[in-house]
């Protein structure tokens, strides 16, 4: 058993009022993979290390299994931990670097042979077993790390972004191959990125912070869906939300040249907060070319083309709408068929399905309805 539990934990910096973690309240089921995500400062390294034991839990407390864990040191955790750098020792080959944790332990040399060879096959590194980290490239040191932490067979694996220092193609690949193992061992694992790809495609749930503080922790595809503060709907998707403030009217919200309904629901919870504006969130893939037609769409709103993104099979379209300021409004970005792009300076007509539009409140940025 080794579920986590970080209970009002808080961390505060000498010299700093501000909290890096503000009692941040979250629990973590055994065998499950979470994902810690957030910009840069938002406090999900932070949280990371105070599970670790390498900064103090300032007020609250974290379980491990049960067990109150907050002042006890790393050694007594029962956890294990895949950096960033790969901190691996360059003077050791790949297999003294995997059982390096195990001989400090006092197991046998023979025993720590047979384990290293057990992770090693697990992880493809079977051939490089007697070669030093220098001549290794950056996913296999990467994959040298992780199986050094595996061969430990702690409670709890802890990932730092431990990623980020590979190249685009081969991170998308490792990503893969780190679900997979995860869901192999089945241990218990928290993982950090400012990556929201990483985090939608690698964890079982995902824990949204901003400013030290939880905004949201749910699945992906609810995360995704249903995004409970405007800050959560932008940060997650990629593009990005569509997110534009909208005054409302009788019957919806005005957007650019139309009105787009919303539900009774909605329309009575901006009346209840007596509010006269709210933000008004589109997906890229909710709009369709007007001319594709679709049941469930609302009016259709002119779209002018300033900048075509081709990625092949698909293509964004960034553009203004009627009324927008070209300099201080943001574009509005549309998915398009790769093979059916606009060019700049086009006017489109885009239809979308009010279905998924996302509407909160513009003053404290609380989903309404």
């Amino acid at each position: 058993m080794a579920e986590v539990e970080y209970v009002d934990a808080s961390c505060f910096y000498p010299g700093n009022p501000v909290a890096a973690v503000d009692s941040l309240n979250l629990e973590i089921a055994d065998g499950e993979f979470m994902v810690l995500v957030g910009p840069s400062g938002s406090g999900k390294s932070t949280a990371l290390r105070m599970l670790a034991g390498l900064e103090e839990v300032s007020a609250g407390q974290i379980n491990i299994a049960g067990k109150d864990v907050s002042n006890s040191p790393p050694k007594d955790r029962d956890i294990a931990m895949v950096f960033q750098n790969y901190a691996l020792y360059p003077h050791m080959s790949v297999g003294e670097n995997m059982g390096f944790a195990l001989k400090l332990k006092g197991v046998s040399k023979e025993d720590r042979r047979k384990k290293v060879a057990e992770v090693a096959k697990i992880l493809g590194l079977e051939d490089f077993l007697d070669r030093k980290p220098k001549a290794l490239s950056g996913g296999q040191r990467q994959r040298v790390a992780m199986g050094r932490a595996i061969v430990r067979e702690p409670s709890v694996f802890l990932m730092d972004e431990p990623l980020s220092n590979l190249d685009a193609k081969l991170r998308v690949e490792t990503r893969a191959n780190v679900a997979a193992l995860q869901a192999r061992l089945g241990t218990t694992t928290v993982y950090v990125t400012h990556d929201q790809v990483e985090a939608m495609t690698m964890g079982h749930r995902v824990a949204v912070l901003k400013d030290g503080k939880l905004q949201q922790c749910d699945t992906p595809r609810n995360m995704y869906d249903r995004p409970v503060n405007a800050f959560v709907a932008g940060f997650i998707g990629s593009p990005a939300m569509n997110l534009r403030t909208a005054k409302l009217v009788s019957g919806g919200a005005q957007l650019g040249d139309v009105v787009v309904p919303l539900l009774p629901a909605v329309m009575s919870a901006a009346s209840e907060a007596n509010i006269s504006e709210v933000t008004l969130g589109l997906r890229p893939e909710s709009f369709t070319a007007e001319d594709a037609g679709s049941d469930g769409k609302a009016a259709t709103l002119t779209l002018t083309v300033a900048l075509v993104e081709e990625l092949g099979a698909d293509a964004y379209v960034y553009g203004t709408l009627p009324g927008d300021d070209p300099v201080a409004d943001k574009h509005l970005v549309v998915r398009f068929d790769g093979r059916g792009t606009p060019s700049i300076g086009d006017k489109v007509q885009m239809s979308f399905r009010q279905d998924e539009a996302h509407v909160f409140n513009k003053e404290t940025g609380l989903r309404l309805g």
